[in-house]
């Protein structure tokens, strides 16, 4: 469970949150609304330890964050608004071990990791591709998967659609449906909720650095109006699912 206490935090004394109260248990799949602004980017960031409340105390399975950071950190998988950043080796198969080898597992766990993560995203057997040859659906679904080979409670992904054309933002959305699917835990963050709002169990929105939505799709549909999200126009798909 993902839990956000009383959470303040500012930049240079400029307020980004104020007194965020949230609990996101396991196997929930969570949007996250908002603008761009809204305190979204800042909210996850403090999921692992990047960031660090002012005010309030972020728990990750009942352990504070600033108390563990590597179980923090081991437990939520991040993939950020651009993959390039988290790119950390040439090749996949190098990048998505490369988290599994610092935790100290032995050889065979790393690859046993590596496998299974890269078979989530559906790119098992692309190992030795260099990431910078890969389309930018195929990199998000490389940062997915060295995330996920983390072996974490929660996935947290923070506009993950930025630049990906229709086929590469269908292709991540399958994949994020699939892990929902097998009981991984989603937190994602984005203005655009065209592509996720049929896959959330709920929907958070924030706005000037506040939760002021947090509801089931059907009915946070109705409180959305007027913040500035995008919202899918056809309905009948998410009320038939709610």
């Amino acid at each position: 469970m993902l839990e956000f206490r009383s959470v303040s935090f500012g930049f240079d004394d400029v307020g980004v949150l104020e007194d965020v109260s949230l609990s996101i248990p396991d196997g929930e799949f969570v949007v996250l609304a908002g603008a761009n602004g809204s305190g979204k980017t800042t909210l996850l960031r403090h999921c692992n330890g990047l960031l660090s409340p002012d005010e309030g105390t972020v728990l990750v399975d009942g352990t504070s964050v600033e108390d563990d950071v590597i179980g923090a950190r081991t437990s939520v998988g991040m993939v950020f608004q651009h993959p390039r950043d988290q790119f950390v080796a040439a090749t996949v198969g190098d990048d998505v071990a490369f988290g599994p080898a610092n935790l100290g597992l032995g050889r065979e766990e790393i690859d046993r990791r590596v496998a299974e993560a890269l078979g989530a995203v559906n790119l098992r057997g692309r190992e030795d591709e260099r990431i910078d040859r890969l389309s930018g659906g195929e990199q998000s679904r490389v940062a997915i998967a060295g995330a996920l080979a983390m072996e974490p409670t929660h996935l947290v992904l923070d506009e993950p659609f930025t630049g990906l054309d229709e086929p590469a933002r269908r292709s991540v959305v399958g994949r994020l449906e699939a892990l929902a699917a097998d009981g991984t835990g989603i937190l994602l963050a984005t203005h655009d909720l065209r592509d996720v709002l049929g896959l959330a169990d709920r929907v958070i929105a924030m706005a000037d650095g506040r939760v002021v939505v947090d509801d089931r799709p059907d009915r946070a549909l109705e409180e959305l109006d007027g913040l500035p999200v995008r919202v899918p126009r056809a309905r009948a798909d998410l009320e038939e699912r709610c």
